[in-house]
């Protein structure tokens, strides 16, 4: 009953950490999606997910809302498309003016963007500025003014705007208001251009169709909507398409930023391939010592339990009784 009861213990205790190695290398992947909205490299949510060039830079809330965090504040990231061709996120900004308002100019909040990160304003944003103080402001129709003024073309805030007239859901909201459309090179020229401006919005050109590229093909392909257009690059390494090809999802080490692909069982550093390969004949290699080592121990504290009987047996000159029977 005591050798019983002190093998068995410690055989689990030398199997015990093989299991709980095993255990632990269960990793969550990476969340995929955020309220509808795809979650794809180089993005995550999750830290170490994606590439560390977006690291803290989206969220996704309790609620499930996906935001884009900026040094002007956090905004809800509406679609994000990872086309290698033309990756971006468009975000709605609820500072900005909207249709609800109509004539009514809340404090605006100059949107912007870290310029340490690899996102930039995008050129299908247009920017329409509300109730400019001409005296501080070039508002006049862009044609006319830049025959005159050809060097001078791009400071003009284009009051013949097309978005102006055709204002998106509610073309006579503004009742009145002078509308023109600028698109500002920098955050330091939006500020500027709102010191002088009642309030302003950003209307982007959303793809509907495989009409015609750009605004040209508008009308067959692509609709106005509010918001503003994020353009953002996409860090691709022959890493990264290995770890991908081989069912991971590329990721990278929270304390150094290195690259990891992220796995079902464990991060590697190369493919899910290799990493499985390793995990399968570390465990049997694991399992196996513990087996040995466990029966090693098993016959020593036999032959330990053995003597101790033994050395305690009481003399009877030779005859085998019921008090001292070893077997």
């Amino acid at each position: 009953m005591a050798y019983s009861s002190l093998i068995i213990p410690f055989f689990w205790l030398i199997l015990f950490p093989q299991f709980l190695h095993l255990a632990k290398s269960q990793q969550k992947l990476c969340r995929k999606s955020c309220g509808g909205v795809p979650i794809q490299y180089p993005f995550g949510v999750d830290d170490g997910c994606g590439s560390p060039y977006y690291r803290h830079i989206v969220k996704c809330t309790a609620a499930g809302e996906l935001l884009l965090l900026t040094p002007s504040g956090k905004y809800p990231i509406k679609n994000v498309t990872y086309d290698e061709d033309d990756p971006h996120i468009v975000v709605s900004d609820p500072f900005m003016w909207s249709c609800r308002d109509g004539g009514r100019f809340r404090p605006p909040r100059p949107f912007s963007l870290d310029t340490s990160t690899r996102f930039s304003l995008s050129r299908e944003t247009e920017y329409l500025f509300f109730n400019c103080s001409t005296d501080e402001v070039a508002v006049e129709s862009k044609p006319h003014f830049c025959r005159r003024f050809p060097e001078e073309c791009d400071s003009v805030c284009d009051s013949g705007s097309f978005l102006c007239r055709n204002l998106p859901e509610c073309p006579g909201a503004l009742r009145g208001g002078s509308c023109c459309a600028y698109y500002p090179e920098a955050a330091e020229s939006l500020r500027i251009m709102l010191r002088h401006c009642a309030t302003y919005t950003g209307v982007y050109w959303k793809n509907i169709g495989s009409g015609g590229n750009g605004k040209a093909g508008a009308a067959f392909s692509q609709v106005p909507e509010y918001g503003v257009r994020v353009d953002f690059e996409i860090p691709v390494t022959s890493k990264c398409l290995e770890c991908e090809d081989g069912g991971g999802t590329c990721g990278f080490d929270t304390q150094n930023q290195s690259f990891l692909c992220l796995c079902h069982k464990r991060n590697s550093t190369t493919n899910c391939h290799d990493i499985e390969h390793k995990i399968s004949k570390a465990a049997v290699a694991g399992v196996s010592i513990a087996v040995s080592v466990a029966a090693a121990v098993g016959v020593g504290m036999g032959v330990w339990y053995v003597r101790r009987v033994r050395a305690k047996a009481p003399v009877t000159h030779g005859v085998q009784t019921n008090d001292n029977r070893i077997f």
